[in-house]
């Protein structure tokens, strides 16, 4: 059994710090151009909507980026220093597909969300859960 100090010591900090930064590009692809109209018609949002935030732009983003770092550094963790590139997508899409995917269908079956919607979000997690995968696979 590995100690904390030698999982710690194992991982690449930048390589982190890129993965979840690559979370942000996808995202403001995949909700700007790709999918941005449908997915707040799906929701039910309004450009005015969007712009009466409960918390200011910034903080939501530095929020959202700590969270995702958090992520980042989890699957670094499960990883582990001897890992590819092959196994990060792997684990990527496990982690999308399994964990994920079947946490937030929980919001057609039960918040009766459209299924429209359920793809475009699971498809975003499961294009950057490759990414970032990838990134901490192959980045030693």
């Amino acid at each position: 059994m590995m100690e904390p100090s030698e999982v710690f010591a194992g991982i690449n900090y930048w390589a982190v710090v890129v993965a979840a930064f690559s979370s942000f590009i996808i995202g403001w692809i995949w909700y700007g151009p790709l999918f941005g109209k449908t997915w707040m018609k799906l929701n039910g949002f309004t450009e005015d909507d969007l712009k009466k935030e409960s918390l200011p732009v910034p903080v939501t983003m530095v929020v959202n980026y700590v969270a995702t770092v958090l992520a980042a550094l989890a699957i670094a963790m499960f990883l582990g220093p001897e890992s590819d590139a092959g196994f990060g997508v792997f684990a990527g899409l496990m982690i999308a597909g399994f964990w994920i995917g079947t946490s937030r269908l929980n919001d057609v079956l039960y918040e009766r969300k459209p299924w429209k919607l359920f793809f475009i979000n699971l498809g975003y997690y499961v294009v950057i859960y490759i990414i970032m995968g990838a990134i901490l696979g192959a980045w030693h």
